[in-house]
């Protein structure tokens, strides 16, 4: 945004979770669509959790579905458990069980995490996960080490954490890299693969997806003033030309409908 501060958060709230995943899966398709239509294809960064896996399943229900060309969309995940490659733990085989097949991907765009059954460690499996971004980065032209996401889906945990970013960990602030291991995460299993928040906020756009009653103490925590990225890590996420908070209203009661959806 040449060097301009990035917009806040807007709080978009909706009535009930079959709402929020069916109006995040139009949101997903009309930014994939956009990007398309700007530079012939379109990048999507996925996240784990019911939430997200809902969005997924959403998106072939959708009247606009065909108006992707899914064959030039590339798929990416913000973090995945370092667990067997076919897992039902994994964040990317929650997504490809989701996902309607009538949507024809092309697969090489599709980049799962490597698995524990194909490389030796979590650390070696975030290596490979880098340098498979930095070359998809090399491969599209854009500078840095990583590809350009037009949208990043997160769920936010009931603890406030974002992909496999923890509350009270110095990690959190980590920027050397923009993937890295995860050796001891507080949530089972414990070791992981995750994006950096730095490579997070590198998305265009940043969506963060909260539902049901036992998130709310979550989100009031993100939304509160003065919360750190170590406190609550939900609460820094930016995307770099927009942040939305996309909510059911029992996370956030007595909020109204968003007066002006789109």
């Amino acid at each position: 945004m040449n060097g301009r501060e990035r917009p806040e958060p807007r709080l978009v709230p909706h009535d009930g979770a079959e709402r929020l995943a069916r109006d995040t899966a139009r949101r997903v398709l009309e930014v994939l669509e956009s990007a398309q239509d700007e530079r012939g294809e379109a990048t999507l960064l996925l996240t784990g959790g019911s939430m997200g896996t809902r969005v997924v399943e959403e998106l072939a229900r959708q009247p606009e579905v065909q108006a992707v060309d899914w064959s030039r969309v590339n798929v990416w995940w913000s973090d995945e458990r370092f667990l067997p490659g076919a897992d039902s733990e994994r964040n990317g085989v929650q997504a490809a069980d989701a996902w309607d097949d009538s949507l024809e991907l092309d697969w090489d765009r599709v980049h799962p995490v490597a698995g524990s059954d194909e490389i030796d460690t979590a650390a070696a499996a975030a290596e490979d996960y880098r340098e498979e971004l930095a070359a998809a980065a090399e491969m599209e032209g854009t500078p840095g080490a990583l590809p350009r996401f037009d949208v990043a889906l997160l769920s936010l945990g009931p603890d406030t954490h974002v992909a496999s970013l923890f509350p009270g960990r110095q990690d959190v602030l980590r920027s050397d890299r923009t993937v890295f291991a995860v050796a001891d995460s507080p949530k089972p299993p414990p070791t992981r693969v995750t994006l950096s928040l730095p490579a997070i906020n590198s998305a265009d756009r940043v969506w963060l997806l909260v539902s049901g009653t036992a998130k709310a103490g979550a989100l009031a925590a993100v939304r509160r003033p003065g919360a750190t990225p170590v406190e609550a890590p939900g609460s820094a996420v930016r995307g770099v030309h927009e942040t939305l908070w996309l909510v059911t209203e029992d996370a956030l009661p007595g909020v109204p409908e968003d007066p002006t959806p789109n």
